[in-house]
């Protein structure tokens, strides 16, 4: 804060701070009978990539038989980071395509999104990105900044809370823009809030956080540490409690459905299963484009233990003893000073490693044609986009099988135990030593994730589950395929 805005101000020691903090129930902020106004600053901004008025939509070029009008929420959609982002590009992208209109509305950091999208912008403080330090007199009016603030100078999260409340003080006043809202894993009180207001809500929940608190405590010796992950972590009491009070949850896999309702206590046949896709049409064999033999690559949040890159780099200091050649491409961006530069250091694996990231589509596609094995180290993965986009582009994969990862690979690649750098080791060297074993598990990737996983299949499932909502009519995961206005080509395909 500038020193002639904070003359103001009073300062507040850590202690007041933190009861201030628990003043506000940054996690107790149940939705009442009395439905009071969240009190948010009318300084808060939404900024529409490309404002419209919401107009009759056209059926006669749309392939659904009853278009509708979709806002799809993410509190935060990284286009590059995380697969929030590449999930609402795609299916925002396929449910256009299907014939409905679509608006995203993210906070920071924004997703990519198709020029027919509209993207509105629900900015919030975005301290990961700005710092504390960033914090301005202006922002104090609004108590949602102000509980944004404290928690992160607490050591909290409180990024999904606060863009619920900010999304319903921004859709209380655009109730009749929209038939339905599709929350994407934010689980804050204001999606309870909307639910009561009447307005229609599902919810997307990729995996349970709580699979990535417990892999981090796990791998975490320091009593400190260890407080200070809990403490990062308090949001998941707010998630769970919002989970067990929704009436309409879907998923993007069957493991992740065994997980959510055993982490949420919530029962599997009220949770819906769409799988996600891999557009086939970006994620391909790029020809004239010659692979590298000794080129492996990986996708990996580098200091997340959930990503297993840790194992990754212990398996790839035992082959490079025997082939010096090796190098392996990092689409990541490490820390500065982190657990993972102090790892390739202690290895001495510098020269035989590449970062890149904040890539286009276009670049990830090319590096994994150069490419001549992808490797998906997760200790957990939810679905395991990165797997399937390797496969999609024909890269023969190793990977471990951590959580719904084996539902995607199949029979496809080679899947290995998860946290085993040997395992690791001995699967990459299989495909460095036989050409033929990676060109045919490459053509076997490419041809699982065709037959299996279309984000326009996605769009169509999800479009049948939003008609249910609509009508009030339940509906069983098993039911999406037999209920919805396919081809029976396609249903027949479609091996979910």
């Amino acid at each position: 804060i500038q020193s002639a805005e904070a003359a103001s101000i009073k300062p507040m020691s850590l202690a007041e701070i933190a009861a201030r903090e628990r003043q506000l129930s940054l996690f107790d902020d149940m939705p009442t009978s009395s439905d009071t106004d969240l009190s948010l600053s009318q300084d808060v901004v939404v900024n529409a990539v490309t404002s419209r008025k919401h107009k009759t939509i056209d059926q006669s070029f749309v392939p659904v038989s009853r278009p509708l009008r979709i806002c799809i929420a993410g509190y935060r959609s990284a286009p590059f980071g995380g697969g929030q982002g590449i999930y609402i590009k795609y299916l925002s992208k396929a449910l256009v395509e299907a014939g409905h209109q679509v608006d995203v509305i993210s906070g920071q950091p924004y997703p990519e999104v198709d020029p027919r999208v509209n993207l509105i912008k629900l900015p919030g403080l975005d301290l990961f990105n700005n710092g504390l330090r960033s914090l301005r007199a202006a922002h104090l009016t609004s108590l949602t900044n102000i509980i944004e603030w404290t928690s992160k100078l607490t050591g909290g999260f409180a990024e999904p809370y606060c863009f619920s409340r900010r999304l319903y003080k921004y859709l209380k006043g655009h109730r009749s823009d929209y038939d339905i809202i599709h929350d994407n894993q934010c689980l804050g009180w204001g999606m309870l809030k909307l639910q009561k207001k009447g307005f229609n809500l599902l919810t997307t929940i990729h995996h349970p956080i709580t699979s990535d608190l417990e892999i981090a405590l796990n791998d975490c010796d320091d009593k400190w540490q260890r407080f200070f992950i809990r403490r990062w972590y308090h949001f998941l009491a707010m998630q769970k409690r919002v989970a067990a009070r929704l009436d309409h949850v879907v998923t993007v896999s069957k493991k992740s459905t065994l997980d959510i309702s055993n982490a949420f206590s919530l029962d599997e046949k009220n949770i819906h299963l769409v799988y996600n896709g891999i557009d086939t049409e970006v994620f391909k064999p790029m020809r004239g484009v010659k692979r590298d033999p000794w080129q492996i690559m990986a996708i990996a949040s580098a200091d997340q233990p959930l990503k297993g890159l840790r194992y990754l780099l212990l398996a790839l200091s035992q082959l490079v003893q025997q082939y010096p050649q090796l190098n392996l491409l990092l689409v990541s961006k490490p820390q500065e000073a982190g657990e993972t530069e102090q790892l390739i250091k202690c290895l001495n694996l510098s020269k035989h490693i590449q970062f890149v990231h904040g890539v286009s589509t276009e670049a990830l596609v090319r590096h994994y044609a150069e490419s001549s094995i992808a490797v998906v180290p997760s200790v957990y993965e939810g679905f395991g986009l990165p797997a399937g986009e390797a496969m999609a582009c024909a890269v023969p994969i190793v990977s471990t099988d951590g959580g719904a990862l084996p539902e995607v690979v199949g029979d496809a690649g080679i899947t290995v135990a998860t946290k085993d750098p040997a395992a690791l080791a001995a699967a990459i060297k299989e495909f460095l030593l036989d050409e033929n074993a990676r060109k045919r598990f490459g053509k076997l990737g490419r041809k699982r994730i065709e037959e299996n996983f279309s984000w326009a299949l996605a769009a169509k499932e999800m479009t049948t589950l939003y008609y249910n909502i609509l009508d009030g009519e339940p509906l069983s995961s098993d039911q999406l395929l037999q209920e919805s206005d396919f081809s029976n080509e396609v249903v027949t395909s479609a091996n979910h």
